[in-house]
């Protein structure tokens, strides 16, 4: 029998390719420990091809294959094709925790031996973090060779059926009709499919604005070289990563964190990854029995893109937080918005004053105000739109400074109830003209803007401008929210628990 697989196959999605390189990864890592083979098997790997070769039963060597690829380490499932068994514990931890997360959310697709709790790392000077994982006897990866081959042991040559957690989200669309839209593979590509959980990556979600049912993202790469994505993926930062490097706060978040692992190099050149899709897996009201797609990005980082997100991770870092149990881990709600827009490909303010339509999700923002000033100050973003926010804080700073000169002696100034006042004329809001009469009435009441007189055309230009509007009131709030001079305590060191 001899397979063939191209990552150039026209049928192949990202998914395919990534079980492709998942496969790549795993022979070569079975060379690498010299592992004993079945007789006749052998195969050659180049950066775009995987062909196998063998003389034997096909189910014999697929069930040798399939059970030295996909093992269990002490209750956790261990992956021939990433060296498992020798990453630091934070690592098996989270790819066990994904897969279980992912591709097999359902409890027909594995068998428990239990639970299990482990205290692992949340980074150097950090206190460790309670970790409770359900531990496995079994799961499908491990038999699925029966599936492939008809009851003499041979490879099928029809197409068979695929079930959901081989192909998330790819199940059938009407069970009343499963004969009609099931999802069906060539039992070679099935095959290849086996192996995608070795090169995807997995990001536990503690998002402020998704469904809280949807806990894991699941990173698929878009791989152009076999060869180069096996280095990437066993880069350092992922098979030594703390458990907290695990957490992102969304799906932009997640496949922006996955891409910028090294900040210094390009990652096409050097890895062969272009770009990846990421998605949730959860359950809708027409289809409360099974798993599927409740959302999905494509992921491109170019240089400005990847200098903005690393921007946000430097000063809008996730917390470890100690509870009364355990330590936990809060994600930034400000990177969220961020890279939800850079995901996207969007200005990365784009939004703010739509998502953050509540009192409570500006509090949340207002958190963190220090690091969302500097991050203001260190994207790179068109000159103008620093400028109002900078003529912003400056009329935020004079409105203050004239509550605070009305009020009587010994009485505290009331700031919030101006912050409010503000953040509420922002969310009235609703088109080019009512925008323009709330910021020349709130620039007017404010006084003598210096930013305002020494930059007036470049402002008017940009707030005048019809089509400008909506970016005008996301930065009017995030200039509200980042404020940081009078009257403003220094609540970037309140915690906000919220999740």
């Amino acid at each position: 029998m001899k397979l063939e697989f191209d990552l150039g196959n026209p049928s192949f999605t990202l998914l395919h390719c990534a079980g492709l390189a998942g496969l790549w990864m795993t022979l070569k890592q079975l060379e690498i420990e010299k592992v004993a083979r079945p007789e006749g098997l052998n195969w050659q790997l180049s950066n775009r091809k995987v062909i196998l070769n063998w003389e034997r039963s096909d189910k014999t060597v697929l069930e040798w294959l399939l059970k030295e690829s996909f093992q269990i380490n002490d209750g956790l499932i261990a992956l021939r094709g990433l060296d498992s068994q020798t990453m630091r514990k934070d690592a098996q931890v989270i790819v066990h925790q994904g897969i279980l997360g992912t591709f097999l959310q359902h409890t027909s697709t594995h068998k428990s031996s239990g639970t299990k709790t482990e205290s692992l790392s949340l980074g150097e000077g950090e206190k460790e973090i309670q970790v409770t994982y359900k531990t496995l006897q079994s799961y499908a990866y491990q038999d699925f060779a029966s599936n492939l081959c008809d009851k003499n042991g041979q490879l099928l040559t029809k197409p068979i059926s695929v079930a959901g957690w081989l192909n998330p989200g790819a199940v059938v669309r009407h069970v009343a009709f499963s004969s009609d839209t099931s999802f069906e593979e060539l039992p070679e590509d099935a095959f290849v499919l086996l192996f995608a959980p070795v090169a995807c990556y997995y990001y536990i979600l503690r998002s402020k604005l998704r469904d809280k049912r949807a806990q894991y993202a699941l990173v698929v790469p878009e791989i152009t070289d076999l060869e180069k994505y096996a280095q990437y993926r066993q880069n350092q930062n992922l098979r030594y990563a703390t458990y907290k490097d695990f957490h992102a706060s969304g799906l932009g978040d997640a496949g922006l964190k996955f891409l910028t692992l090294e900040t210094t190099i390009d990652i096409t050149r050097d890895f062969g990854v272009s770009r990846c899709q990421v998605f949730t897996l959860g359950t809708v009201a027409w289809a409360t029995q099974q798993k599927t797609r409740t959302d999905m990005y494509v992921v491109k980082a170019n240089d400005e893109i990847c200098h903005n997100y690393q921007v946000c991770k430097d000063w809008l870092k996730d917390k470890s937080i100690e509870g009364k149990d355990s330590n936990f881990v809060v994600t930034s709600f400000a990177k969220e918005l961020i890279a939800e827009n850079l995901a996207r490909n969007q200005p990365w303010y784009s939004g703010i004053s739509e998502k953050v339509n509540s009192n409570e999700l500006f509090k949340k923002l207002a958190y963190e105000r220090g690091g969302l000033y500097q991050v203001i100050q260190k994207v790179k973003s068109d000159e103008r739109e620093k400028l109002f926010v900078q003529a912003c804080h400056e009329a935020i700073n004079y409105t203050y400074g004239q509550v605070a000169d009305k009020t009587k002696p010994g009485e505290i100034p009331n700031f919030e109830r101006v912050t409010v006042k503000i953040r509420t004329g922002l969310s009235r809001c609703k088109n080019s003209d009512t925008f323009r009469e709330f910021i020349t009435d709130f620039w007017s009441r404010a006084g003598k803007l210096p930013t305002l007189q020494e930059h007036w055309e470049e402002l008017m230009e940009f707030v005048m401008a019809e089509k400008n509007w909506k970016k005008s009131r996301d930065l009017a709030l995030l200039a509200l929210a980042s404020y940081k001079g009078k009257g403003v305590s220094n609540e970037d060191d309140v915690i906000d628990i919220g999740i």
